[in-house]
């Protein structure tokens, strides 16, 4: 009865934190309530027992992700205020898209009030019961080549963004790896043999005057 009501309080919060998102005119004010709702879904997978889903949507999209947004958002020119036009531009899709959810939601909250068969919940796991590590289980032995194929895509994808990026300018400085290593120190450091310095009772040598 406590998790029902816990339930429905994150989800309160997150679908107001979800109209925040598309109602409000300051792109800075949209950003901070998308940090919001994404708060309350990593609440809502708490209650689900998917810790580590929760932790990571906490960590990658409210810690990095969404920091990055806000970035983007303050140090590029956006008008702050939107015209009416434009919002109501795309109210009908977005209708569309409502209508559709609330139906698959209605129908699904309609078989369970009919007692029709549906998927069974879950059972409670045990204390000592960590869905990491069976994450980790199915995903290093079921899965492992789809997860290595993933890994190595992403590696490319990072090779070729910094090929892309790596451009030759006029006037740029860059570094020598090869010449760095063969150096020597006799290449780069002179001894030079100078003079004592006069005592201070000592005369000083008068300089020749052209």
């Amino acid at each position: 009865m406590f998790a029902e009501i816990l339930f429905w309080m994150f989800s309160t919060v997150l679908v107001v934190a979800a109209l925040g998102v598309i109602l409000s005119r300051n792109p800075v004010h949209s950003a901070l309530w998308l940090v919001f709702a994404f708060f309350n879904s990593a609440c809502i997978w708490l209650l689900l027992e998917a810790e580590f889903l929760a932790i990571v949507l906490v960590l990658v999209y409210i810690g990095a992700v969404m920091v990055l947004f806000l970035f983007v958002v303050m140090m590029l020119d956006i008008k702050i205020e939107l015209k009416r036009g434009q919002f109501v531009r795309y109210a009908l899709v977005a209708a569309l898209v409502a209508g559709i959810m609330l139906g698959e939601i209605y129908t699904v909250v309609k078989v369970r009030a009919l007692g029709m068969p549906t998927l069974a919940a879950p059972a409670p796991h045990p204390a000592g019961y960590s869905n990491t590590q069976e994450l980790a289980k199915v995903l290093y032995t079921d899965y492992v080549y789809p997860f290595e194929l993933a890994a190595v895509l992403l590696l490319v994808a990072i090779v070729a963004a910094i090929v892309l990026t790596l451009r030759r300018r006029p006037g740029l400085k860059q570094q020598d790896a090869s010449k760095q290593v063969a150096v020597r120190a006799a290449d780069r450091l002179v001894m030079v043999k100078m003079a004592a310095a006069p005592k201070n009772d000592e005369p000083r040598p008068q300089e020749k005057t052209p």
